[in-house]
């Protein structure tokens, strides 16, 4: 917020679950008035029960991208779904058409399944990409059986340059983090995060693929009487953890390193490092 105020740039999300309207606490969502400080793509895109790729999402956002240099705007892509990211500036591919009967069919046997069982499934259909997230497991696997080909080979055979190249600011203040997930998991809990899932689960049937957002399982449980508010703290406390150490690792490993500033925001250096990475390319 404070870069995007500063040089007048839009905000583009990279977060999967800011894209479903009314996930709104549990996502961490940015408020009314935050948008309307400064722009935001990705927030707030489709219902809860849409079915929403990284390929779709990387669509939109290369329109936001390009509406924001027409109007002669820098514009900063925030959030941490991995997949998102390395939809837009990885190299693309044509992806085939699936027959959505039969797709929607094959997608509520798959869904059933434990992630286990779909990755032993893609062991065996598409090993390549036997180590990614259900959901990916479950485009794979959807790939092989309706198109007759691994999606990996088509990933290769069909790939497009990316249009854009990347530089990333990694901002991590280390092991405190561990401490500040748990305060803002309580925080949530007690600022409206329950009436929230109270609500939508009024509305929102209970297999949308929104709920899949991290803590909204466990809060859920908290709403049905199953949970006390202190062990919902623990559980969701637990979930975000894990989540944050994927998200480590993805960085880590996934991202050219020398396209990387990292920065730790509790550092009296780190507004130099962030202006720095700014004046130094950041805004292409």
């Amino acid at each position: 917020m404070a870069l995007a105020e500063a040089h007048g740039a839009v905000i583009v999300s990279a977060d999967s679950r800011q894209i479903y309207r009314g996930f709104d606490v549990g996502t961490a969502k940015p408020t009314r008035e935050e948008r309307a400080r400064v722009a935001h793509f990705g927030v707030d895109v489709v219902e809860p029960t849409a079915r929403y790729s990284a390929a779709a999402w990387a669509h939109g956002a290369e329109l936001a991208l390009s509406e924001a240099e027409r109007a002669g705007r820098p514009a900063i892509v925030v959030g941490g779904t991995g997949f998102y990211l390395r939809a837009l500036f990885a190299p693309l591919f044509d992806a085939p058409p699936l027959d959505e009967r039969r797709r929607l069919a094959l997608e509520r046997e798959l869904a059933a399944m434990p992630t286990a069982e779909l990755r032993r499934w893609c062991e065996r259909l598409d090993p390549a990409r036997a180590h990614l997230g259900s959901a990916q497991l479950l485009r794979a696997v959807e790939t092989a059986l309706l198109v007759g080909e691994r999606l990996s080979h088509l990933h290769a055979r069909r790939a497009r340059p990316a249009r854009r190249t990347p530089r990333y600011l990694v901002v991590d203040p280390g092991p405190v983090l561990a401490e500040r997930i748990r305060a803002r998991a309580t925080a949530m809990l007690r600022g409206g995060w329950p009436e929230e899932v109270a609500a939508l689960a009024a509305r929102v049937p209970a297999d949308a693929p929104a709920w899949n957002a991290s803590g909204y399982g466990v809060v859920r449980r908290l709403v049905a009487g199953e949970l006390t508010l202190d062990a919902a703290a623990d559980l969701v406390t637990i979930e975000t953890r894990q989540y944050a150490k994927r998200q480590r690792t993805w960085f880590r490993h996934q991202l050219a390193e020398g396209s990387v500033v990292r920065v730790n925001p509790d550092d009296p250096g780190c507004a130099a490092a962030v202006t720095e990475w700014w004046e130094g390319g950041g805004a292409t």
